[in-house]
C-alpha cells in the first residue's frame, strides 16, 4: 500500500466588502399611489408592475427597498425621488 501525503496550499483570500446599497422609500400621507408609481417608473426604471407592487408594500409596510446597487449608481435616482417629494434614502 502506498501512502499519499495531502498538502494544503496556503492561498490568500481576498475579502470583498459589501458595496451594495439600497434606496428605501418610506410611506407618507401626501403622495398618491399614481404619483409614487409614475415616479418609480421614471426614476428607477421600474416596470409598471414593479412600481405598483413597491407602492403597495410602501403603503402597508411603511417602507420598501426599491433599488439596489453602488452608491454612485443610486445617488442620482434617489435625488430624482426626493425632487418628486417622496421620502427616500440610501442605506
Amino acid at each position: 500500500m502506498s501512502t499519499k501525503e495531502k498538502i494544503q496550499e496556503e492561498t490568500d483570500v481576498a475579502v470583498q466588502e459589501n458595496t451594495e446599497h439600497q434606496i428605501v422609500v418610506f410611506n407618507d400621507d401626501v403622495n398618491t399611489f399614481d404619483h409614487v408609481i409614475d415616479t418609480l417608473i421614471y426614476a428607477c426604471d421600474h416596470t409598471p408592475e414593479q412600481a405598483e407592487q413597491c407602492s403597495i408594500i410602501i403603503h402597508y409596510k411603511g417602507k420598501c427597498t426599491v433599488k439596489t446597487g453602488s452608491y454612485e449608481e443610486l445617488k442620482p435616482q434617489c435625488t430624482m425621488l426626493l425632487q418628486a417629494d417622496l421620502s427616500a434614502e440610501i442605506v
